[in-house]
């Protein structure tokens, strides 16, 4: 029986290409392991990647924070989606498939995972309820990116934080900088032999992921705008603010932003 196309799986890969080999890095992602490392796999059903340049790193904030050892760090960003009730059997293919691929030499050595996870999908909220789905938000096209990680405080839950961001999302309603869809994610921890480049992290438990998807450059109205969530989600009472980071898609086939990375 074929499932409802509904988003389960999140797979986020953030990664720093050595200096001096960025362009092949870039290259090699989009010629071979976009496809080979994910979205050839059965159940994995959408993928996009984003980049962050300079110009977008210099607003990340804060400084100091688990997700990355320093805001200049983490260039590249992968999203992939998988079906709701498929994850086992993605996941393990997905370990297998990596681990074929670094026994064929496929696997590109001049990176660094800064953060790569799995995050259990949890809830959304869409600016148009008749607009985009969270489902098919990877396949939008979507200009921008904002990803924010917070740590839950107190007794604060999934249902909490849901109707904070919803709140927080018709607050901002019609600010030109506001997203057009948010997705919240919860993090689930790696299979025991996955590869052992991807940094493990530790005490996630309370952690979760925020992908604030945008129509425009995500640095518009940044001052005044996203400049203040970590603020207004510490001010909630719900959570702790870890970190603010802005992204822009990827133009596949060429090598735009390649040499603006730093």
């Amino acid at each position: 029986m074929i499932p409802p196309i509904r988003l389960g799986t999140v797979l986020f890969t953030m990664v720093e290409p050595h200096r001096g080999h960025e362009l092949a890095y870039n290259r090699w992602y989009e010629s071979d392991h976009f496809y080979s490392g994910c979205m050839i796999a059965e159940w994995n059903f959408c993928g996009d990647r984003f980049v962050a340049t300079k110009r977008l790193k210099d607003l990340r904030y804060p400084a100091q924070s688990p997700m990355t050892p320093d805001p200049s760090i983490g260039s590249y960003l992968a999203i992939y989606g998988v079906i709701a009730g498929k994850h086992d059997e993605w996941n393990r293919w997905s370990v297998d498939q990596v681990n074929n691929l670094h026994r064929q030499g496929r696997m590109f050595t001049e990176r660094d995972h800064i953060h790569t996870l799995l995050y259990d999908y949890r809830s959304s909220w869409q600016a148009d309820p008749n607009g985009t789905a969270i489902e098919q938000a990877l396949d939008r096209n979507y200009p921008g990116l904002v990803v924010n990680v917070g740590e839950f405080t107190g007794d604060n839950d999934w249902d909490g934080l849901a109707r904070w961001t919803a709140e927080w999302a018709e607050g901002h309603r019609g600010a030109a900088w506001a997203p057009d869809l948010v997705s919240t994610n919860s993090p689930i921890p790696l299979l025991p032999d996955a590869p052992p480049d991807v940094v493990r992290i530790p005490n996630i438990e309370r952690r979760f992921l925020q992908l604030h998807f945008v129509d425009h450059d995500p640095a518009e109205g940044w001052d005044g705008g996203w400049s203040t969530f970590g603020a207004e989600l510490d001010a909630s009472g719900v959570a702790r603010h870890l970190w603010t980071a802005p992204f822009q898609q990827t133009v596949f086939g060429t090598d735009r932003f390649v040499d603006e990375l730093w």
